[in-house]
Formats: structure tokens, C-alpha cells, sequence
């Protein structure tokens, strides 16, 4: 049976996240690769994508066939018609700061302040436009059925879980910080009760003493509420509730602009 090509991009999104344990090792690959960098794949030829992406540019071929393409530039238009169609959209103009070669280095501070604002702004903008109210309420409602708030993250994703943590305790929310401090990280899982709920900040390449966290809480019964970069998260099955979050990045360097905005929206709304 012939396999019918989505329509749009978010058609083919869907699919790839609901086939990706389907594929072999080399598909899955390029999958991540069209998930995570759309524009890449917009822009580029298919010599340059499949350097990007670290595979042949047959294999780009094979994996548009499986999603029933005729090849890779019959696919390529549905992430340029997604380009032409939301001129807005800040995935692209991040793409044309990642490309900017004109930097003067007698202000190169201050333009580069100015390429994270714009970047920045184009993201915020993409994250009202396309965050789930109806998710955003049942994290809300989970919070605020908890005797205890876990709020777990490392290395890049820390601050805004110190941040959070430190918001939740501000409005009477009885919450714990796993930091571990001192290689507690065990220890402190130990202190999840099944009455509970955790938050997860978690972006690639996921960290293990996170996963290990969120592994322990879900196996207690408790509520996992994530905040992640990719819907290929391996944490985003064991969440009850998943946020997405795409956040600028300019010169190879991320934000965490968008995902400290919405968390910082979901702990301002319990007070409410």
C-alpha cells in the first residue's frame, strides 16, 4: 500500500513523531535533524542538508520516500511554503543572524545584544502564538493539587529551575530545588512522595541525572510536568503534561528566554 504524503508541515511533523521508533538508525537521524532544524532543511540543497545532518544525501532521499515523497525537493516545499506562509516566523530570521558576517568589532557588543533581542522577540512571539492553553491549565492544576512541588534540572536548564523554584516558595508553594549539591542526586529522588508533583526542564542532550529524577517520580505515581526542546524528548513519555519550547539561538548559542517566560507565566497564574 502507497504511503499518501502529508499536506503541511505540521502533517509530517506528526508523522515523524509517531513512526520514529519505526526507523532504522539512519532515518532517525535525519528525522531529529528535520525536527530540530527546519530551516535547514528549507534553505539547503540536498548535498548541504546531509552534511548537516551527517548522513548521504541518499539516505534523505530514502527517508523522504518512506514518508511518501517522490524525493527530497517534493518534500523540501512544504518547509518553504511554512516559510513563505508565516513571513513572522523567527526561525528564519535567526537563520539570516546565524549568517551575518558583518559584525563591527568596534561595536560587535552591542550588535550582538541586538541579534539575542530581535532573536529573542521572534521567539517570544512563537511561543504565545503556539503554546496549549488547555495543557497550560492542567500544569496548573497539577500544581496546585501538590503537597510538595520537585523542580529538577542541570547544567544549561539549572537557572530556570532555580528561578522557578524560587518563584513557587515566593507564592506558598511548598517546593524543593534538586540541585544535587555534594552528588545527593538519589538521595534527594528519595524525597518524592506519591502526593506529590515534579517539573523537569530538560534540553539536549538530556542530561541522565534528570531522566533518572523523572524515572524515579513517575514510578511513584507522581505527576511530571516537562518543559523540553524537541517532541523527541525520551522524557516527553513519561510526562503528563509536555511543553515544547523553541528558543533563539544565535551564533550557535541558545536562549533561555522562552522557556523562563512560560515557566515563570505558569508560577505567576497560581497566585491568581
Amino acid at each position: 500500500m502507497s504511503i499518501k504524503a502529508a499536506k503541511d508541515l505540521e502533517q509530517l511533523n506528526a508523522a515523524i513523531t509517531r513512526q520514529f521508533g519505526d526507523l532504522s538508525k539512519r532515518l532517525q537521524q535525519v528525522a531529529k535533524y528535520v525536527l530540530e532544524k527546519p530551516n535547514g532543511i528549507a534553505f539547503g540543497t540536498v548535498v548541504m542538508v546531509a552534511n548537516e545532518a551527517k548522513v548521504h544525501p541518499s539516505t534523505l532521499i530514502r527517508f523522504a520516500n518512506a514518508f511518501g515523497f517522490s524525493g527530497f525537493s517534493d518534500m523540501q516545499k512544504l518547509f518553504q511554503h511554512k516559510l513563505l506562509k508565516e513571513s513572522s516566523n523567527y526561525e528564519d530570521r535567526i537563520k539570516l543572524l546565524q549568517d551575518d558576517h558583518s559584525l563591527d568589532t568596534d561595536f560587535v557588543g552591542l550588535q550582538v545584544l541586538k541579534q539575542f533581542s530581535q532573536a529573542n522577540g521572534k521567539a517570544l512571539e512563537y511561543l504565545t502564538q503556539n503554546i496549549n492553553a488547555s495543557e497550560l491549565e492542567k500544569a496548573r492544576e497539577i500544581l496546585k493539587s501538590a503537597d510538595t512541588v520537585h523542580v529538577k534540572a542541570v547544567r544549561r536548564s539549572f537557572p530556570i529551575a532555580s528561578y522557578l523554584a524560587y518563584l513557587l516558595n515566593h507564592i506558598n508553594l511548598r517546593c524543593y530545588l534538586h540541585d544535587g549539591v555534594g552528588g545527593l542526586h538519589k538521595e534527594q529522588e528519595h524525597l518524592i512522595r506519591s502526593n506529590d508533583a515534579i517539573i523537569v526542564i530538560s534540553f539536549h542532550p538530556y542530561a541522565s541525572e534528570t531522566q533518572s529524577a523523572a524515572e524515579a517520580a513517575v514510578a511513584s505515581g507522581v505527576p511530571l510536568i516537562l518543559f523540553t526542546d524537541s517532541p523527541l524528548s525520551p522524557l516527553k513519555e513519561l510526562a503528563t503534561v509536555c511543553f515544547t519550547v523553541k528558543e533563539a539561538e544565535v551564533h550557535s548559542f541558545r536562549s533561555l528566554t522562552s522557556t523562563m517566560c512560560l515557566v515563570q507565566s505558569l508560577a505567576i497564574s497560581l497566585a491568581h
